[in-house]
């Protein structure tokens, strides 16, 4: 997992590891990391953050006598990373919905994205985990646009146990929301979570519907599902959502494929918003809970 965003870090850490370096080394350097961060896909606004910040902090840093260089530096950039990767908002899931159950359940997570991001199964995914933790839930079967779309859906949810609600294809997915949501009230369900259809952020009819459903049922969170093999179109379509329909938080799915790692590491500080699962494969305990520190950690380990 993110081989190649770990081996490019090892060799700015090698490059930069010396007791002092002048202005003129730091500048080219500087230049050097920007490319290498940049052909793993990380933004370039990311990329152009993290080699500013370690020419500005190398340059004020006197490494002493007997202090070892690279462990310095292994500091510095770790120090760097924790904050390219901190939102400017946090976002606890079981907190949010432990607040609302003491006030007006159910707790409404809507899931939006392109086509083709793993949407389906990460909301399975995310009602394994929630079930797991004593919530019970429901799941709206709100892509009423794709054939199969609902059987899909179905078909993953008996593994884990939770209601589906439904109608049929070609329904006012607002609709199905809505139902959704009634349900759960009435029957003291902690938990809605709705799929909706993949939308591309360039349809601008179906990015209205999609807005129609978030004014329809007032989400508690938003969540944009993203694939970390699209690297930096992940983070821009991920701005366009957010434009369209505001999103809370996101999810990276395939993040045990993408050798990169661009996306996971900009896509927080190029949206704002937190970055809080990694999918990391097709079973549906394949999901992990994102941790800045601790995903820097496993960046920087040597392997």
């Amino acid at each position: 997992m993110f081989t190649g965003l770990k081996k490019t870090l090892s060799k700015i850490v090698a490059r930069v590891a010396h007791r002092g370096l002048s202005s003129y080394e730091l500048e080219e350097i500087s230049e050097e990391i920007l490319l290498m961060l940049v052909e793993n896909d990380v933004a370039y606004e990311v990329a152009e953050k993290i080699s500013e910040l370690i020419k500005e902090r190398l340059s004020n840093e006197k490494i002493g006598l007997f202090e070892n260089p690279k462990e310095r530096v292994l500091n510095i950039l770790s120090q760097i990373l924790i904050e390219i990767l901190t939102p400017k908002k946090e976002v606890d899931l079981e907190k949010l919905i432990k607040e609302k159950a003491s006030r007006s359940p159910p707790f409404v997570i809507l899931f939006v994205g392109p086509n083709g991001q793993g949407k389906t199964t990460t909301i399975v995914k995310i009602a394994r985990y929630l079930k797991s933790r004593g919530y019970s839930v429901v799941i709206a079967a709100a892509d009423t646009f794709r054939a199969g779309a609902i059987e899909q859906l179905e078909a993953l949810v008996k593994r884990v146990g939770a209601k589906v609600i439904k109608q049929k294809y070609g329904a006012d997915p607002a609709a199905v929301a809505y139902d959704a949501v009634m349900h759960a009230r009435s029957k003291k369900v902690s938990v809605v979570l709705i799929d909706t259809a993949g939308r591309l952020q360039t349809d601008k009819d179906l990015m209205e519907e999609m807005a129609k459903i978030k004014r329809v049922v007032s989400p508690d969170l938003v969540i944009f599902v993203a694939d970390a093999l699209m690297g930096n179109d992940a983070v821009n379509q991920a701005l366009e959502f957010d434009r369209y329909v505001g999103i809370d938080a996101v999810i990276l799915t395939k993040a045990d494929t993408d050798a990169k790692g661009g996306a996971a590491l900009s896509i927080t500080y190029v949206t704002g918003k937190p970055l809080i699962f990694l999918g990391t494969g097709q079973n549906l305990d394949d999901l992990v809970r994102f941790n800045a520190q601790a995903f820097v950690k496993t960046l920087l380990e040597a392997d």
